[in-house]
């Protein structure tokens, strides 16, 4: 039988600033270590750490921009389009354009605070 999932998760967020992650599916919501599916809501001006995680991220944008800095240069990510950072690359994101951005994450496996790797 399928799993329903009535409501995400909502999980704290590194960072300047307050961002929004709903948990649909991984290790918070369903318990589920091998993917993780969540829809963000970063505002203008939010920035994280550099990171070099041990898992796929797939990043596909809603609205807004994300930039994403890695190692050899920087992209931006318009709403409409993804990017995918494999396992040990490092990689910043960033939401510098007004009204932030919306977006959808993947980590597969899935995301944990053990296996980010952030720089601090």
């Amino acid at each position: 039988m399928p799993k329903f999932i009535e409501n995400p998760a909502i999980v704290e967020s590194a960072g300047n600033l307050p961002k929004k992650i709903e948990e649909f599916v991984g290790r918070v919501n369903t318990g589920d270590s091998q993917i993780s599916i969540a829809r963000m809501t970063s505002p203008e001006g939010w920035e994280e750490p550099g990171q070099r995680p041990e898992f796929q991220e797939i990043t596909v944008v809603l609205e807004g921009t994300i930039v994403v800095e890695f190692e050899g240069g920087t992209r931006e990510v318009n709403a409409g389009s993804a990017i995918v950072a494999e396992p040990g690359e490092w990689v910043r994101y960033r939401t510098p354009k007004p009204g932030g951005a919306h977006y959808i994450a993947i980590c597969l496996p899935a995301f944990s605070p053990d296996i980010v790797h952030r720089d601090f």
